[in-house]
């Protein structure tokens, strides 16, 4: 247990090193950090939220860094990440958690299906060598050199545009179904995340297939699969939000393309935080699978 309790204190201090980054980022740029954000408000502000955004990035409030430091803390702390000004007047949290959820069904269940599916090939092909196997792997290769955005693109034109088969963009149909726990509503999600799922899938399937394995056993070859986990998470994640933005599908991605765009300054601080203790939690659960897999790590803690 010594392993895990070092991981977790590198992913403390990463996670430590990271907000304290989404702190330090806007207060370094130049200018008057409020003028910028109250810039894409359009007249809609109001004195209170002149003061919260002050309060936000300490602009005339004649506190120390430190004590801005602190406040800023105690703002995450009790999940205030302040106003969206591409979103006024929402707050931040309330943007992120209304995309948050597309995003870990759609990255979570894509993510799931391509490890298990690579791994299995993978160690089916190991197996067979020499067999008509062999040629999958340069096939599947092909997709995990080509850009996520690129092979997104490809499956609109051919499955959305030119067969019809599924749809193009957003993650349902508002014209034709209501939220709910319905199967009308539920087939309709799953319609839409059809192709974004497909998209992810192809670009990291072959990853795990490439980590075929000669001279081991089947368990054997998950433990390097599982090592090959954690280290993809980070490219499976900015994929996804690649591939969102393709699709316009309502996650992180798109949440984040339209902070750019509209130069939401909070909104970017947010997401920022929000990828990256994402990626790190993935990374600490698969530190956690590793060492439930191998005695051998067990052993040598």
């Amino acid at each position: 247990m010594i392993l895990l309790a070092r991981r977790i204190g590198f992913y403390l201090l990463t996670a430590l090193v990271a907000i304290t980054l989404d702190f330090f980022i806007p207060r370094l740029m130049p200018g008057n950090a409020v003028a910028a954000a109250l810039a894409n408000l359009h007249s809609q502000f109001t004195p209170a939220t002149i003061r919260a955004l002050e309060l936000q990035y300490g602009v005339g409030t004649n506190q120390s860094l430190w004590a801005q430091y602190v406040h800023y803390w105690d703002g995450l702390l009790h999940g205030n990440m302040g106003i969206s000004t591409s979103h006024y007047p929402a707050t931040v949290t309330s943007v992120i958690n209304a995309g948050l959820p597309w995003t870990l069904g759609l990255v979570g269940l894509a993510t799931v299906i391509s490890f298990t599916l690579g791994t299995m090939l993978g160690i089916l092909v190991a197996w067979r060598r020499g067999t008509a196997l062999d040629n999958l792997l340069p096939a599947m290769t092909f997709f995990q050199a080509a850009p996520y955005f690129f092979i997104a693109i490809v499956l609109v034109a051919v499955f959305a545009t030119k067969l019809g088969w599924f749809p193009a963009i957003n993650a349902y149909d508002q014209t034709l179904v209501t939220p709910g726990w319905n199967w009308g509503y539920l087939s309709n999600v799953l319609d839409h995340a059809f192709l974004p799922a497909l998209t992810i899938v192809l670009a990291s399937a072959a990853g795990w297939i490439v980590r075929r394995v000669v001279s081991y056993a089947a368990r054997n070859a998950i433990l390097p699969s599982v090592t090959g986990f954690s280290l993809a998470i980070g490219f499976v994640v900015s994929g996804a939000l690649l591939t969102e933005i393709v699709f316009s599908y309502p996650g992180i991605g798109y949440i984040l393309q339209q902070a750019v765009l509209e130069r939401d300054y909070p909104l970017l601080q947010g997401v920022f935080l929000i990828i990256t203790f994402t990626v790190l939690t993935a990374n600490l659960i698969a530190d956690f699978a590793y060492v439930l897999l191998d005695p051998r790590t067990r052993q040598e803690a």
